[in-house]
């Protein structure tokens, strides 16, 4: 089953001012002499069932959140208050069943020599939920498949949270080469997409593929077809696939996993973009 909420305010537990002396900071002797640290974090979760059942597992323990916001902050050294934010959203994030975080730092001792009250750092971070679609046509082609998925589902930065049943195709273009077996698979990432287009692209470098030939015989090829409701469109990255729409190897096995997301730009069901290269096919 799947739905979409829209315009949802997601519920959030605060961490309000958490002080903490620690060693951050470009200037030498704020390595060595240390500093006052204030931090806030806000984690971002849908605590209704929490709510009803009044069960701990349910929600998110903001005493040991805290904890964890002390330990990182104090066990290394940072030149930049950046460098602590994302580390501890990332840790945040991994830690507790949570979607989103926001971390605010402030340094009340900072040396500017001014009469300011606090400088401060303050990000969001946040899962992500991106389809990518796989397909080889070269060699042990379903250990090609397999192993994207492992080598993906490795990464701390990655879960793959939905994988659809392979499925064999005529090959894309006029190339004459082998048939090809595809798959498509949903993932939860941390990732950009930027970040996650030189993942998939680092995969297809390990697994033997070489760029010789446009729609040539490939022993893998990742292609990130959606990132939530994201449109991008530059050199090196186009989301939503701009063609993914016209290829049914593709909307074949998304629709097994993914039949009602919507295509952000043709405002489509994936399954309704099934039915209408179906019926362009005949």
């Amino acid at each position: 089953m799947f739905f979409e909420r829209t315009g949802d305010r997601m519920d959030v537990i605060h961490i309000k001012r958490l002080e903490i002396f620690a060693n951050h900071g470009v200037i030498p002797e704020e390595n060595t002499l240390g500093q006052k640290f204030i931090i806030s974090a806000d984690l971002y979760k849908d605590l209704r069932k929490a709510g009803k059942s009044d069960d701990v597992e349910e929600t998110v323990h903001y005493g040991k959140a805290a904890v964890l916001i002390k330990q990182i902050s104090e066990k290394s050294v940072f030149r930049l208050i950046e460098k602590l934010a994302e580390e501890i959203a990332d840790a945040l994030l991994k830690n507790f069943p949570v979607e989103k975080v926001r971390v605010v730092i402030e340094k009340p001792w900072a040396p500017v020599r001014l009469p300011l009250d606090t400088v401060a750092v303050e990000i969001e971070r946040s899962w992500h939920t991106a389809y990518l679609s796989v397909g080889s046509n070269i060699g042990e082609k379903e250990q090609f498949l397999n192993n994207a998925f492992k080598k993906l589902d490795e990464d701390c930065n990655i879960k793959v949270t939905k994988v659809s049943k392979y499925i064999e195709t005529e090959p894309y273009g006029n190339v004459e080469q082998d048939k090809f077996l595809n798959g498509c698979l949903e993932i939860r990432t941390l990732l950009t997409p930027d970040e996650l287009l030189k993942k998939v692209n680092g995969i297809e470098q390990e697994e033997g593929r070489i760029r010789t030939l446009h729609w040539g015989p490939r022993t893998l090829d990742i292609d990130i077809l959606l990132y939530d409701n994201e449109v991008i469109y530059t050199d090196d990255l186009k989301i939503p696939h701009p063609d993914m729409h016209n290829r049914m190897f593709v909307l074949e096995p998304l629709c097994e996993i993914a039949p009602f997301v919507i295509h952000p730009v043709l405002g489509k069901s994936v399954m309704r973009l099934k039915e209408k290269l179906m019926d362009k096919q005949g």
